[in-house]
């Protein structure tokens, strides 16, 4: 049980900047008394204590506005940030080391009996208002983008993204946040997905110059082997306006 409580309040730490001290964790994060509140109602569940424990996850509900039914599964250093709103069915499972932010769903989408509700891997993170529907699994290290509706598996370290969701390929989304970063702008949550003319227009703009960059370092390579030495460029007068693609993105 303490050895629980330490690793709960060890993970806000890992996770939370705000946090500031081991009292103010235990009193004042709702995250962390919602799965104390979990763990003694599962254990009534588990215990075949139905009501009791129905009611004790029915008061943790009214404490702090996030409701995990007593039979779901809620693995070790788990992190439910802010909180409000979380809902978590009775065959949820979520793996260690997962993170959960506010709004967030793991809820069924039929009325039978069984599995009929997601499970998440190990180090899953979920954003604020995401919703995993169905007995689906979240493979470990995977990302599910806040507002997400996720109704399909998502393979591990993949990144799921908006409604319904889809997979980003990871390679290509690696790529291309390393070529906006070198512009001074970061498509960091910004999906092609979105129906966002602007958005669309940026991220073509982003994968076409990603090809043409791979193409010119091919042919200076190819330059090279034929003995052409080339005087490196001079940076041009008119400096490319980081925040420009913010702008147009505000």
């Amino acid at each position: 049980m303490f050895d629980h409580l330490r690793e709960d309040i060890s993970v806000v730490f890992e996770r939370d900047p705000a946090a500031r001290s081991t009292w103010e964790v235990l009193t004042t994060y709702p995250g962390l008394h919602a799965l104390l509140v979990h763990r003694l109602a599962q254990r009534l569940w588990c215990w075949n204590l139905k009501w009791l424990a129905r009611f004790v996850s029915h008061l943790g509900r009214w404490l702090t506005g996030i409701e995990i039914h007593p039979g779901a599964q809620i693995g070790r250093r788990v992190f439910i940030d802010h909180g409000m709103g979380v809902v978590i069915g009775e065959t949820a499972e979520v793996g260690d080391d997962s993170t959960l932010y506010h709004g967030v769903t793991l809820g069924g989408t039929s009325w039978n009996k069984g599995k009929r509700h997601p499970t998440l891997g190990k180090g899953v993170v979920v954003g604020a208002g995401a919703k995993i529907l169905g007995p689906i699994f979240i493979g470990d290290g995977a990302k599910v983008g806040s507002n997400a509706v996720v109704v399909k598996d998502v393979p591990a370290g993949a990144t799921a993204v908006g409604i319904p969701a889809r997979n980003i390929d990871p390679t290509q989304a690696e790529m291309r946040e390393s070529k906006a970063q070198k512009m001074g702008f970061s498509a960091y949550a910004i999906s092609a997905d979105m129906n966002d003319p602007v958005v669309k227009a940026i991220h073509g703009l982003l994968d076409h110059t990603v090809v043409l960059d791979q193409r010119v370092e091919l042919i200076l390579a190819q330059l090279k082997k034929m003995g052409v030495e080339l005087e490196p460029l001079a940076p041009p007068k008119d400096q490319f306006d980081a925040n420009y693609l913010n702008k147009i993105v505000d």
